[in-house]
Protein backbone atom coordinates (compact mmCIF):
# COMPACT_ATOMS: atom_id res chain seq x y z
CA UNK A 1 0.00 0.00 0.00
CA UNK A 2 1.62 3.50 -0.80
CA UNK A 3 1.99 6.29 1.65
CA UNK A 4 -0.80 8.13 0.67
CA UNK A 5 -3.35 5.28 0.44
CA UNK A 6 -2.31 3.90 4.01
CA UNK A 7 -3.00 7.78 4.98
CA UNK A 8 -6.54 7.18 4.16
CA UNK A 9 -7.20 4.23 5.80
CA UNK A 10 -5.26 5.48 9.05
CA UNK A 11 -7.45 8.57 8.89
CA UNK A 12 -10.76 5.65 8.67
CA UNK A 13 -8.97 4.06 11.59
CA UNK A 14 -9.06 6.80 13.68
CA UNK A 15 -12.33 7.66 13.32
CA UNK A 16 -13.67 4.36 13.91
CA UNK A 17 -11.79 4.39 16.74
CA UNK A 18 -12.81 7.65 18.29
CA UNK A 19 -16.24 7.08 17.30
CA UNK A 20 -16.53 3.18 19.16
CA UNK A 21 -14.89 5.10 22.22
CA UNK A 22 -17.52 7.68 22.70
CA UNK A 23 -20.21 4.67 21.80
CA UNK A 24 -18.95 2.38 24.09
CA UNK A 25 -19.07 5.05 27.17
CA UNK A 26 -22.20 6.36 26.17
CA UNK A 27 -24.50 3.51 24.69
CA UNK A 28 -22.88 0.33 26.45
CA UNK A 29 -21.52 -1.22 23.24
CA UNK A 30 -18.59 -3.47 23.65
CA UNK A 31 -15.78 -4.87 21.51
CA UNK A 32 -16.23 -3.92 17.81
CA UNK A 33 -19.73 -3.42 18.46
CA UNK A 34 -21.48 0.19 17.55
CA UNK A 35 -25.34 1.19 18.08
CA UNK A 36 -26.98 2.27 15.24
CA UNK A 37 -26.82 5.60 15.47
CA UNK A 38 -22.90 5.45 16.18
CA UNK A 39 -22.65 2.70 12.95
CA UNK A 40 -24.60 5.32 11.02
CA UNK A 41 -22.06 7.51 11.75
CA UNK A 42 -19.00 5.91 11.54
CA UNK A 43 -20.37 5.23 7.84
CA UNK A 44 -21.27 8.74 6.74
CA UNK A 45 -17.91 9.91 7.64
CA UNK A 46 -16.49 6.66 6.05
CA UNK A 47 -18.94 7.90 2.53
CA UNK A 48 -17.44 11.93 3.48
CA UNK A 49 -13.63 10.77 3.14
CA UNK A 50 -14.26 8.63 -0.15
CA UNK A 51 -15.97 11.32 -1.64
CA UNK A 52 -13.44 14.44 -0.81
CA UNK A 53 -12.57 16.37 -3.99
CA UNK A 54 -8.79 16.26 -2.24
CA UNK A 55 -8.75 12.28 -3.15
CA UNK A 56 -5.29 11.22 -2.04
CA UNK A 57 -4.28 14.40 -1.30
CA UNK A 58 -6.93 14.49 1.52
CA UNK A 59 -6.20 16.72 4.67
CA UNK A 60 -8.02 16.24 7.81
CA UNK A 61 -10.88 17.20 8.52
CA UNK A 62 -9.74 20.09 10.64
CA UNK A 63 -7.07 21.21 8.07
CA UNK A 64 -9.82 21.34 5.26
CA UNK A 65 -10.76 24.42 3.75
CA UNK A 66 -14.08 22.45 2.52
CA UNK A 67 -16.46 21.53 5.53
CA UNK A 68 -18.32 18.86 3.54
CA UNK A 69 -20.58 17.04 6.51
CA UNK A 70 -24.12 18.43 7.25
CA UNK A 71 -24.96 20.64 9.88
CA UNK A 72 -26.22 17.87 12.12
CA UNK A 73 -23.49 15.13 11.16
CA UNK A 74 -20.96 17.87 11.74
CA UNK A 75 -22.48 18.23 15.63
CA UNK A 76 -22.77 14.76 15.97
CA UNK A 77 -18.35 14.26 15.00
CA UNK A 78 -17.47 17.19 16.89
CA UNK A 79 -18.72 15.82 20.11
CA UNK A 80 -17.18 12.40 19.58
CA UNK A 81 -14.30 13.99 18.98
CA UNK A 82 -14.63 16.60 21.88
CA UNK A 83 -15.00 13.42 23.92
CA UNK A 84 -12.84 10.77 21.99
CA UNK A 85 -9.50 12.91 21.71
CA UNK A 86 -8.04 13.20 25.04
CA UNK A 87 -8.56 9.54 25.57
CA UNK A 88 -7.01 8.73 22.12
CA UNK A 89 -3.72 8.99 22.89
CA UNK A 90 -4.07 6.92 26.05
CA UNK A 91 -6.43 3.95 23.76
CA UNK A 92 -4.26 4.43 20.56
CA UNK A 93 -0.88 6.55 20.97
CA UNK A 94 0.30 5.19 17.27
CA UNK A 95 -2.59 6.44 15.18
CA UNK A 96 -3.01 9.60 17.46
CA UNK A 97 0.36 10.34 16.92
CA UNK A 98 0.25 9.77 13.32
CA UNK A 99 -2.40 11.87 12.56
CA UNK A 100 -0.91 14.38 14.66
CA UNK A 101 1.79 14.66 12.26
CA UNK A 102 -1.13 13.96 9.09
CA UNK A 103 -2.45 17.21 10.62
CA UNK A 104 1.20 19.50 10.40
CA UNK A 105 1.82 18.15 6.82
CA UNK A 106 -1.83 19.60 5.42
CA UNK A 107 -1.05 23.04 5.05
CA UNK A 108 1.04 22.83 2.34
CA UNK A 109 -1.12 20.05 0.77
CA UNK A 110 -4.07 21.91 0.45
CA UNK A 111 -1.95 24.68 -0.87
CA UNK A 112 -0.32 22.74 -3.68
CA UNK A 113 -4.16 21.37 -4.26
CA UNK A 114 -6.00 24.51 -4.97
CA UNK A 115 -2.72 26.23 -6.82
CA UNK A 116 -2.87 23.05 -8.75
CA UNK A 117 -6.76 23.66 -9.21
CA UNK A 118 -6.37 27.13 -9.88
CA UNK A 119 -4.17 26.41 -13.10
CA UNK A 120 -6.26 23.57 -14.21
CA UNK A 121 -9.40 26.20 -14.72
CA UNK A 122 -6.76 28.63 -16.34
CA UNK A 123 -6.03 26.42 -18.82
CA UNK A 124 -9.45 25.11 -19.24
CA UNK A 125 -10.63 29.09 -19.49
CA UNK A 126 -8.25 30.16 -22.26
CA UNK A 127 -8.57 26.65 -24.09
Amino acid sequence: MDRKKARIFREKKTVEEMIRLYCHEHHGTKGKELCPDCMALRNYAFSRVKSCVFKLDKPTCKNCTIHCYSPQRKEQIKEVMRFSGPRMMFRFPGLTLMHLIDGWKDKALIEKFLANKENQNKKNFKG
